[in-house]
């Protein structure tokens, strides 16, 4: 049976469009549990396949977005054991199982060290993610380019979509030059920013709505196991949630399904 797992809590805010899309990609349990859960003992992360964070505002962003989030996890000892959050997430990534983070998740796996974890440790932080370059939070569409390179197993089967982005830090940046290099010659830029064609990621604001260098949003791991993305596929599942749905002519299924639809097809290939 396929299970999957939404996080929420402390402000984060996208967890049912999420669940939602899980849902619909054919995952036969989808659970939308809260932090407190996994603190308190009463879920544990390795009884499901597929981990989704959630996109919102995780603790008001105190600290800068998610990294207070990401040292509860890493810290907070859950109920009644020596365990930690981590250790969960830790061995969940050793089974070989999947993790999307979108939005504020983007946020926190990169703060955390899941992504893009070159070391393999995956609690050590060679990124972040910092204020827009336009110094606003930015709710906009924009156009995405699917690397046909890239390992991610979530971004395979089209060449482009077109996905809003909300956040007020979502401009990517490495911790040096030699780090966002080897991102983008292993070809973990798995989504970027670009024109309505899907022909050019050489583009600025608003096209590129934070400034990233190399108009990355998002990134994943070698393995293309573990993928953050800083636009939001759950919240274009159908057509009507397309801004022009009432003047354009669009399939029903919305582009986001995509990422989802993939998971679930690892998940019962492979899991």
């Amino acid at each position: 049976m396929s299970k999957a797992a939404v996080i929420t809590g402390y402000g984060v805010n996208c967890e049912r469009e999420m669940a939602h899309a899980c849902s619909l990609a054919g995952f036969e349990t989808v659970d939308i549990i809260h932090i407190a859960e996994l603190l308190s003992g009463e879920k544990n992360i390795n009884d499901y396949h597929f981990l989704n964070f959630a996109g919102g505002f995780l603790d008001g962003d105190d600290l800068g977005s998610a990294k207070a989030g990401v040292n509860r996890f890493k810290y907070a000892p859950v109920a009644g054991s020596d365990e930690r959050v981590v250790d969960q997430i830790l061995k969940f990534i050793d089974d070989k199982k999947i993790i999307l983070g979108v939005c504020n998740g983007f946020q926190l796996m990169v703060k955390f060290g899941i992504l893009p974890s070159f070391d393999g440790s995956h609690t050590n932080q060679d990124a972040t993610l910092s204020f827009n370059d336009s110094a606003r939070f930015e709710d906009r569409w924009c156009y995405l380019k699917l690397n046909e390179n890239s390992p991610c197993i979530f971004t395979k089967g089209a060449a482009g979509v077109y996905l809003p982005v909300r956040h007020g830090e979502g401009k990517f940046i490495s911790k040096d030059d030699a780090t966002h290099e080897k991102i983008v010659n292993n070809n973990l830029n798995a989504i970027m920013y670009s024109n309505s064609d899907y022909s050019s990621t050489d583009v600025s604001y608003p096209e590129n709505p934070n400034g990233s260098k190399g108009s990355i949003a998002g990134i994943c791991d070698t393995t293309g196991r573990l993928f953050g993305m800083m636009p939001h596929p759950e919240a274009y599942l159908h057509y009507t949630n397309h801004p022009r749905w009432t003047r354009e002519e669009l399939p029903e299924e919305g582009m986001g399904l995509l990422f989802f639809k993939n998971a679930y097809e690892y998940v019962k290939d492979n899991l």
